[in-house]
């Protein structure tokens, strides 16, 4: 055995020292691996997780061939038999009630492919059939508007829609809108995207370089100046004092009616005989 007397006694702390703080280091250690571990999403969470675009059940490119949605209305006519015509809504769950068929799933569906599958479905029905339909769609296909403007929020997305005129059909705010700093942005969850947009340098300069088409459910958003950011961060911070000093303000305007309505007796037992002339009675 080797003999460590001739270290002096300066390894017995250091000795002690270790001991003492390893559980404290295991448990740090434990912490930040249980803090790792709860960070990740966990098997059940992962099957609500979005994966596509805005997680929407049914979506396609409307500017290029329309598509069925909740609220839409499909209208269809036969020309082989004219008593095969009738004009039905997409329910909740994305089906038409047609006669002989029952329900049938549409919505996801072109007029095309609607035409295709109604066409197969009555041909047992019918020696003979060619089915044409109209879809009219209803305000179910959007996209947002946000920042400053002066009704944020939803529009319906008609179609042929670019970024410049999304701005000029919207009030936006004329002191606190920064039009240089326009943003559009494309959410997905793999791969998003967001283009700033100079909508001030097009009205200046009439380079519409870019002036970019907008999709449904883009979100575009305009944003405050620098002078705006400053006052709303000073709005925000005096905020809790404006509220309370408003309270203070409101409960002595109450107080003071009180009071009133008591001297002249017009308030029941506060007045009259109870109190006399007083006004300095104690509400309490």
């Amino acid at each position: 055995m080797r003999d460590l007397s001739r270290y002096g006694s300066a390894m017995v702390p250091r000795r002690r020292f270790s001991l003492c703080c390893a559980p404290v280091l295991v448990a740090a250690t434990l912490a930040v691996l249980g803090g790792c571990q709860s960070s990740a999403p966990d098997k059940r969470t992962l099957q609500y997780l979005n994966t596509q675009g805005f997680g929407n059940k049914y979506t396609g490119n409307a500017e290029e061939e329309n598509y069925l949605t909740i609220g839409d209305r499909v209208q269809f006519a036969d020309a082989y038999n004219p008593e095969l015509v009738g004009i039905e809504t997409v329910d909740i769950d994305g089906t038409i009630v047609l006669p002989e068929l029952g329900a049938v799933p549409v919505a996801g569906l072109t007029r095309t492919q609607v035409e295709a599958l109604l066409t197969q479905r009555f041909s047992p029905y019918f020696k003979r059939n060619d089915i044409k339909v109209t879809l009219a769609t209803s305000p179910g296909k959007i996209y947002y508007l946000v920042g400053e403007v002066n009704a944020p929020g939803q529009r319906p997305f008609t179609g042929d829609l670019t970024i410049f005129d999304v701005i000029m059909q919207s009030p936006v705010k004329e002191h606190s809108s920064n039009l240089g700093r326009v943003q559009l942005i494309r959410a997905d969850p793999r791969d998003p995207l967001i283009i700033t947009c100079n909508i001030a340098e097009m009205l200046r300069t009439g380079d519409s370089t870019f002036n970019v088409q907008i999709k449904e459910r883009d979100i575009i958003v305009v944003p405050p100046t620098m002078l705006a950011q400053v006052g709303y961060f000073i709005s925000d911070l005096i905020f809790p004092f404006t509220t309370v000093f408003k309270t203070i303000i409101q409960s002595f305007a109450l107080f003071s009616n009180l009071g009133n309505l008591g001297g002249s007796g017009g308030l029941g037992g506060f007045g009259g005989n109870k109190f006399g002339n007083n006004k300095n009675f104690n509400v309490f």
